[in-house]
């Protein structure tokens, strides 16, 4: 702000406290930043091991088709490194209506026990 003031100019600077309330106005801005980007980081983490997870369900349909087999009741599991990372799965048979087809579930985890998995799908297959 300028003042005239028999006939001179005088410049005004900020207060302290005008300084102080922008710095408080740029820290919250800089924090709201920061969790947006670590949000983001932890999304991005999340699809990788949610597309590595699926492409060890679709590996493991892939050999069972291959394999031409018809699935047991029970659950078969193994493991297998993809990426870097050990992924745990597993896939059982499920009887349907029609003794033609059965329903096959097929679940990766990261852990060998841990409680839900990272992947599931189910799919059917025929005689």
């Amino acid at each position: 702000m300028v003042l005239r003031h028999g006939g001179l100019r005088q410049a005004r600077g900020m207060t302290l406290l005008e300084v102080m309330v922008a710095l408080v106005v740029f820290a919250i801005a800089g924090l709201a930043v920061m969790k947006t980007a670590s949000e983001h980081l932890s999304g991005l983490s999340y699809l990788e091991q949610k597309t590595l997870a699926t492409w060890v369900v679709q590996n493991q349909l892939v050999q069972q088709r291959l394999e031409g087999s018809w699935p047991s009741d029970s659950w078969v599991e193994g493991d297998e490194e993809m990426a870097g990372q050990r992924w745990y799965w597993r896939y059982r048979g499920v009887a349907t209506a029609d003794s033609n087809f059965k329903a096959l579930d097929l679940e990766v985890r990261t852990a060998p026990k841990s409680e839900s998995p990272v992947a599931m799908m189910r799919t059917y297959v025929s005689r």
